[in-house]
């Protein structure tokens, strides 16, 4: 079977936009800070849970989570993994003599890491470049200790459901990423055998006042159309002016044309020595996914 993505052009487009990626990434930004907050969780004094000795930041990009990380726990070894070096120089800015963290120059789908070493694995907004998310999370699930913290967040099939729209009334060509549902997430985390995991979606909404800021804004981050049925000549002119058309009818009120994303943020633990990858019978599929609540978030 084909590879969904071009796992060259993913990484070609985020060392591109390593320098840029801070400035024009503020809804990843939001939504780390988000995730961050979780990890409170670990902290909490009535639980009396060990502070983690090694953490990883998986798809770290400019370093901010792992230096957040590398704060909150002073005596951890922080370990920031992406598959773009010049992202990992940039991190490199944020790893500061008195405070350091570690860089590793690895893909999420193949981590250099030995079995059962690590404590906490962090990863936002990474795991949507990742096509096989059951073999991505048997490789989380091999280098955590039994008893680690998953704390992930991706997104959902909602993400950027305009801009699909837009630009399939202009070209037969897929521009948007298919993005894993919350039930096919649970799924994969429980076929690899994590405990307890709770799911949840948001909804953000970000605004542009034209199409070509949305598209601007998706290249300084490096999110470009990576997969491997995308047309390899660049958008024509005419084509790009019938999606900015059809874009129109999404326009609000206020004037602003809207762009939405769904996220889904998981948090989950690793199974004891010996637990089996489950086959079948998947718990997460028994709820609903009108059961779970979707958070509107207001920007």
């Amino acid at each position: 079977m084909n590879p969904l993505f071009d796992k060259r052009h993913v990484r070609r487009a985020f060392s591109r936009s390593a320098a840029s990626y801070d400035a024009a990434a503020a809804l990843q930004h939001e939504v780390e800070a988000r995730l961050l907050e979780s990890l409170d969780y670990l902290d909490d004094p009535k639980l009396e849970l060990p502070k983690p000795n090694v953490v990883l930041d998986l798809g770290a990009g400019p370093g901010r989570a792992s230096a957040a990380m590398r704060k909150r726990w002073p005596k951890a070894r922080v370990v920031a993994v992406d598959m773009a070096l010049p992202m990992l120089r940039e991190a490199g800015k944020r790893s500061g003599w008195w405070r350091p963290f570690d860089r590793v120059n690895a893909d999420v789908r193949a981590l250099p890491f030995v079995e059962g070493s690590v404590d906490v694995l962090f990863s936002n907004l990474c795991l949507q470049w990742v096509e096989d998310l059951p073999a991505a999370f048997a490789g989380f699930r091999r280098v955590l200790k039994p008893g680690g913290l998953l704390l992930v967040s991706t997104f959902g099939p909602d993400t950027l459901h305009e801009l699909r729209d837009a630009f399939s009334q202009a070209d037969a060509t897929p521009h948007v990423s298919p993005f894993a549902t919350i039930a096919q997430f649970g799924d994969a985390l429980v076929h690899a055998g994590f405990s307890n995991p709770v799911l949840d979606r948001d909804l953000y909404t970000t605004r542009y006042p034209d199409l070509a800021a949305l598209m601007r804004e998706q290249r300084a981050i490096g999110a470009t159309n990576a997969l491997q049925t995308r047309r390899h000549t660049l958008t024509g002119r005419a084509r790009f002016a019938a999606a900015a058309k059809a874009y129109e009818a999404f326009r609000m009120g206020d004037g602003a044309l809207p762009a939405t994303w769904e996220v889904i943020t998981s948090m989950a633990w690793a199974p004891p020595p010996g637990a089996p990858i489950r086959e079948g019978g998947f718990e997460v599929t028994a709820v609903p996914v009108s059961a779970i609540p979707v958070r509107r978030r207001p920007r």
